[in-house]
């Protein structure tokens, strides 16, 4: 008998002996029209036009330079790995019938509420890029512009096309990591009925697919379109662009990725959040009934969260990271040779591509390294997952650091400076040593393994307030190391650049800022492998949610309740991780403003003096724009998860037969109502954020103006940038930490520590989780996306406010 029969009946048996079967909330599967038309293709038409364009990309590529098809090769290689990783993982079984049903409900969820948000997103991108065409038909062009013969029309083409393809490589990245995760699912919890470690290979390899396609995408992607204008502007010939001028007509790809970025980023947190806050209040609190229970009618819209918010959001995010990073170095490292005067300056410029490209190859190593355990067996011993992805990443970090030290040989040897590859060689170990430390301090503020996360449940025990309180100081403290490591990177490799002999013709050392630039690309080494780690939480959290709603044994939920505590690290490390490379990226992405700036006003802009009142006011606003930001983000989940609660709340009391499995919990009602809501309140900080430099830097150009000041509209903004910069990673830093501590703080009880699941300890561990959710999963990955999209908009309206 079906469960509707039993549920009409009333007739349900124990919980244990009634059928487990899920309510089939499956509509028509959604597939994004580029792949439908795709689809309906002939095969072999299809592989002659994927023939075709491969040949026209190799061409292009050989046409720019041997380094451009050597990236090509390295990505369509790492490409056809992604395939079989995904092949792979496919191939696993989706377990019993009643699995796959919860599955199906949770990418139906998914993939609807992905459509709806991208289509947002896409229109206003559209908007946006109709207003940057206007902008740059009006605007000043360079004197190297000028010469080469690129006028108002042609520059506004390229920034417009260049912010449309970012945008849309963003959103694809988004996509995948999405779609991989709600199909792996499944096939860990599935695994996890026959052996933890098969659980945990699904995991990564899923979220290896992911990563390497979005790492792949965002070098792939900024090599074609620098290869493009290369061929099609005649780069290097007699009175066209010189090459080392190019990397500037690539900021609006950075641009349209930190757009993109930044809604999805907003967008896919308040839905998660909302729902996860709503679940636990109600359900765990009030109802006193596990997480993900069947009974909740919020945990499907909890689980729909995860995908669309720690997967298809942090894909964007990466993607975002890398693209502003390379293209701040190619801007750096093309200024730096045009003052040295180097002849062969191909290698400095396209540097990151080549470290990146690497990057991918490492990655995969890392990934593969990572296999299921002769012993297979549920009953075989749980070992430690933390540990085995931290040996996987310690694989992927020796390999970075022989490649980089190879690719620094390869391509910034030069005969003016003999010595100064190594000088930069140590710029990226100083980047990977970086990398590793944060990973390290986020590990020792997140993992309940250590004191302060158990310091934190022990104050549970005394009440809710006591966790907030130690909460709240914990993820305080926890800025101190971080700011230490960044503040001795950027010093540490700012020297290395300085003293490794490049000059100007003045002989003035100019290699600093490329230093801290190599530095940067040593952190995002190991990109792909740390997005791995990332995805591994949301897909474990996920897994944990289909035993525990499929009634499965308790054998199978301590195997997935494991991976989900070590998912919970894994996603607080990726995301310190994230926000020590945006402190980098956004120290490069200021100094190419700068460079812009001086380049179109055609005078010297070094320094930004904030003695000056108007400038020292741009820095306040900064730091506003940061504490705004982040207060209406929060707001907008507790917002959302208000309305998530009253629904709760309704359907328990208008439906008491839910509590003893008599009547079904309206699912979809919770889904539509966060779904609709998290649409509506990302548009408030969205705005903020794009529209608050744009208002700034124009006032105090007017400002200028009247008053006699010379490029007051850009030095305010220069100090909007730097205070804006700092506040945000403190910021961050205190939001991913705290949340990422909360959260764990409760699962440590949750294994049974003071008192375990329904204790009062427990129910004060839960405030302090819903509490950190929006932190750590809204505000705080938001924030560092927010301070990069700062920089990069900067520098493509830098001649606006001149």
């Amino acid at each position: 008998m079906m469960m509707d029969d039993d549920m009409e009946n009333g007739g349900l048996g124990p919980y244990q002996d009634r059928p487990r079967t899920f309510p089939n909330m499956r509509s028509k599967p959604y597939v994004p029209m580029i792949f439908r038309i795709l689809m309906r293709i002939n095969i072999r038409v299809l592989f002659v036009l994927l023939l075709l364009c491969l040949g026209v990309v190799f061409y292009i590529g050989a046409s720019t330079s041997p380094i451009i098809v050597f990236v090509f090769s390295v990505c369509i290689i790492t490409f056809i790995l992604s395939i079989y990783l995904c092949k792979w993982v496919l191939s696993k079984d989706e377990g019993p019938p009643e699995m796959a049903q919860i599955s199906d409900a949770i990418r139906d969820g998914a993939e609807g509420f992905f459509r709806t948000q991208y289509g947002t997103i896409s229109k206003m991108a559209c908007l946006l890029a109709l207003v940057i065409f206007c902008i740059y038909l009006f605007r000043n062009t360079t004197p190297q512009q000028e010469a080469s013969g690129i006028g108002r029309s042609n520059s506004a083409c390229i920034t417009v096309a260049a912010f449309l393809l970012g945008a849309l490589c963003s959103g694809i990245a988004g996509y995948v990591g999405m779609w991989v995760s709600v199909r792996a699912n499944v096939r860990v919890s599935s695994a996890a009925r026959r052996s933890a470690r098969e659980a945990l290979q699904i995991a990564v390899r899923a979220g290896g697919f992911s990563a390497i396609v979005v790492v792949g995408m965002a070098v792939i992607g900024i090599a074609i379109l620098y290869a493009t204008f290369y061929v099609w502007l005649g780069v290097d010939t007699p009175g066209s662009m010189k090459v080392t001028d190019l990397p500037l007509l690539l900021v609006g790809y950075g641009f349209g990725a930190s757009f993109v970025a930044l809604f999805a980023q907003l967008g896919g947190g308040i839905y998660t959040k909302a729902a996860d806050v709503g679940a636990d209040l109600v359900g765990k609190v009030e109802q006193g009934i596990p997480e993900d229970d069947p009974r909740n009618p919020a945990v499907i819209a909890d689980l729909v969260g995860d995908n669309v918010g720690d997967c298809a959001a942090r894909g964007a995010d990466l993607f975002e990271s890398i693209a502003a990073e390379i293209i701040s170095a190619m801007i750096l490292g093309g200024t730096m040779v045009q003052r040295c005067k180097l002849e062969n300056p191909s290698g400095f410029i396209l540097f990151p591509l080549v470290v990146h490209s690497f990057d991918l190859v490492i990655s995969s190593i890392g990934i593969l390294s990572i296999r299921s355990s002769r012993d297979s067996s549920v009953k075989a011993p749980i070992e430690d997952p933390m540990a085995i992805l931290q040996k996987g990443y310690s694989v992927t970090v020796v390999l970075a650091v022989l490649t980089f030290g190879a690719s620094t040989r390869w391509l910034l040897y030069t005969e003016q400076a003999p010595s100064a590859w190594l000088n930069f060689a140590l710029c990226g170990l100083v980047g990977i040593i970086t990398a590793y430390i944060f990973v390290w301090i986020t590990k020792y503020y997140t993992d309940y393994k250590h004191e302060p996360v158990r310091a934190l449940a022990l104050s549970s025990s005394s009440g809710h307030g006591t966790n907030i309180i130690a909460g709240v100081s914990l993820g305080l403290e926890s800025t101190a190391l971080p700011v230490l490591v960044i503040s001795v990177s950027i010093v540490s490799a700012y020297w290395l650049g300085q003293t490794s002999g490049l000059v100007d013709e003045s002989g003035n050392p100019i290699g600093g800022l490329f230093g801290t630039a190599v530095a940067t690309m040593g952190m995002l080494s190991t990109a792909a492998y740390v997005l791995t780690m990332d995805m591994f939480g949301p897909i474990a959290d996920n897994a944990g949610g289909i035993v525990e709603m499929s009634q499965q044994p308790e054998s199978v939920r301590e195997i997935t309740d494991v991976l989900d505590a070590v998912g919970n690290t894994t996603k607080a490390t990726t995301k310190g991780f994230a926000i020590g490379s945006a402190a980098l990226a956004s120290f490069l992405l200021f100094s190419a403003y700068m460079d812009e700036v001086a380049t179109f006003a055609q005078e010297p802009f070094k320094q930004v003096d904030i003695a000056i009142p108007e400038v020292f006011v741009g820095g306040l606003l900064g730091s506003m724009l940061i504490f705004l930001f982040s207060g209406w983000a929060c707001s907008a989940v507790g917002k959302t998860a208000q309305e998530v609660v009253n629904e709760v709340r309704r359907q328990f009391i208008e439906r008491p037969g839910i509590m003893e499995y008599k009547e079904k919990p309206d699912y979809a009602r919770c889904v539509a109502i966060v779904a609709s809501a998290s649409l509506r309140e990302m548009i408030k900080p969205g705005a903020l954020a794009i529209i608050s430099p744009l208002v700034i830097g124009l006032l105090f150009r007017i400002l200028g103006y009247y008053t006699g000041h010379a490029l007051l509209g850009a030095k305010v903004v220069a100090a909007l940038l730097m205070f804006a910069t700092v506040s945000g990673i403190l910021m961050a830093l205190f939001l991913n930490t705290a949340g990422g501590a909360w959260d764990n703080a409760k699962k440590f009880i949750e294994t049974g520590a003071l008192g375990g699941k329904g204790s009062d300890t427990h129910k004060a561990a839960v405030t302090g989780d819903t509490v950190g959710d929006p932190f750590k999963d809204t505000a705080g990955p938001s924030l560092h996306v927010l301070i990069k999209m700062l920089a990069t908009i900067t520098l493509v309206m830098a001649p606006i406010f001149l």
